[in-house]
């Protein structure tokens, strides 16, 4: 009965579209399909019995431990100021000075919240609130400015410490196990976010550069909806940029330096950055009581969110595996021409397809799980898997309709900019996207130089 497990992924992805939560559509729509398979004789119904030590497993994986942590340390430093703080002190220093000197701050700032926060939510509103009224009255057109901020919101999902990496290095952790264990390997070895997070390193500054040489090249461009020169040159005060810069790139190199440096495991770091972002708030007097606890319960509730989802898609793993799904896709793959490139291609087209309904925590714990073990089986370095799916991810947030970054910004924008502006802006940094996913394709050293020199 493997045609169950397609009409499964078929009718998940269907309930998801219909708005039901996640978590509960991944478990309910497996469980009843689980069901109905026993009814029919086609699933074993003793898989589901090892789904307690699937849940032990997710309540006990000290790599998750990550998660609330560095949500904590994003929304502490979105919530004390210091990323609006950041943003006054990089316009300061470029506005007027450079060609799309505005804007280019933008992308720097998007990359520092990024590289400190992670969350593309808080990084998207904050910059939409702060940014986007300045590079309007600044002579920047609504499309081009509402795509720029929603494109560097989203830095935040390929520039470590990123809450996708940590998610994507447990899937594909599991995923690499599972492919040993398919190969009669046993073998202790596995996928660590370390490798992630120093893998996104060189694709993070290679997308960040892009961005700054498409502002600089539309600003020479007459017409284009970016100044060549910014229409305001603010004057620079020496002392409050350099407090507002220089506090948040301490915590960013002592978070990824002691991961780098191998003095950390990406838990123990974020350990660091979250007791680093509230000494940081509360030495800047930033950070109320009531803050504080808003901090703490948005902290729990992204946290809650995450694990719960995590939990269905560990129901809806094991009853695809028990309709024979994975065989089915490993079968798939293996039939498909070019062998491993062909099979990436199909993967990397659907992921990007999916992008465009689903949310990239959905693609992670639904689709990863899935195709992840026939990959590597077929030999791919499972670090340049993981970078190849987290840029790719990343235009989730971007693809319309449904792409998140562009409701956030839609939400704080003016009424003035309209939805299809907003739609049109993104599209030149989707193709950017596109052509770093290329880059890595084709050259996937980009991804796996650092992690092999230093490991």
């Amino acid at each position: 009965m493997e045609y169950m497990a397609l009409v499964l992924f078929a009718c998940v992805c269907l309930v998801l579209l219909l708005g039901y939560p996640v978590a509960l559509s991944l478990a309910g729509t497996s469980l009843l399909f689980a069901g109905i398979g026993v009814l029919l004789g086609g699933f074993d119904a003793s898989y589901l019995q090892a789904l307690p030590s699937r849940l032990y497993g997710i309540l006990t994986n000290t790599t998750l431990i990550a998660v609330p942590l560095f949500v904590f340390m994003g929304v502490l430093l979105e919530k004390s100021k210091i990323a609006e703080q950041l943003l006054n002190a990089m316009a300061q220093l470029l506005s007027g000075r450079f060609p799309a000197g505005t804007a280019i701050s933008v992308i720097l700032v998007g990359m520092l919240l990024a590289a400190s926060t992670g969350i593309v939510g808080a990084t998207v509103v904050t910059m939409g609130l702060l940014s986007l009224p300045t590079l309007l009255k600044r002579g920047y057109s609504a499309e081009f400015s509402s795509g720029l901020i929603c494109a560097t919101g989203t830095l935040g999902q390929i520039i470590p410490p990123s809450i996708a990496l940590v998610l994507l290095g447990d899937v594909l952790s599991s995923a690499y196990q599972q492919a040993q264990l398919n190969m009669g390997i046993f073998s202790p070895d596995s996928v660590s976010v370390g490798d992630l997070f120093v893998g996104a390193i060189f694709p993070g500054i290679i997308l960040v550069s892009l961005y700054i040489l498409y502002v600089v090249l539309l600003s020479v461009k007459s017409g284009s909806g970016v100044p060549r020169q910014d229409k305001q040159q603010t004057k620079v005060d020496l002392s409050s940029v350099l407090s507002a810069l220089i506090p948040p790139l301490l915590l960013i190199v002592l978070v990824l330096g002691t991961i780098i440096s191998g003095f950390a495991t990406p838990t123990e770091a974020a350990g660091v950055g979250a007791i680093g972002a509230l000494l940081l708030a509360l030495t800047k007097r930033a950070l109320s009581r009531s803050q504080l606890m808003a901090a703490m319960v948005e902290t729990a509730k992204i946290t809650s969110m995450v694990f719960l989802i995590l939990i269905g898609a560990s129901v809806f793993s094991l009853v695809f595996r028990g309709f024979g799904g994975e065989e089915l896709i490993q079968a798939f793959f293996s039939a498909l021409p070019g062998g491993q490139i062909g099979a990436m291609l199909v993967v990397m087209l659907i992921v990007f397809l999916l992008g465009f309904i689903l949310d990239f925590i959905e693609i992670t714990f639904v689709v990863v799980p899935i195709v992840a073990p026939a990959l590597l089986m077929m030999g791919l370095d499972p670090v340049w898997l993981g970078i190849m799916l987290a840029v790719n991810l990343q235009t989730s947030f971007l693809t319309p309709p449904f792409g998140f970054a562009l409701f956030y910004l839609r939400g704080v924008a003016p009424k003035s900019i309209k939805t299809a502006q907003i739609y049109r802006g993104v599209l030149p940094f989707i193709l950017i996207q596109i052509m770093v996913l290329v880059m890595l394709f084709i050259w996937p050293e980009i991804a796996t130089y650092l992690p092999d020199t230093i490991y």
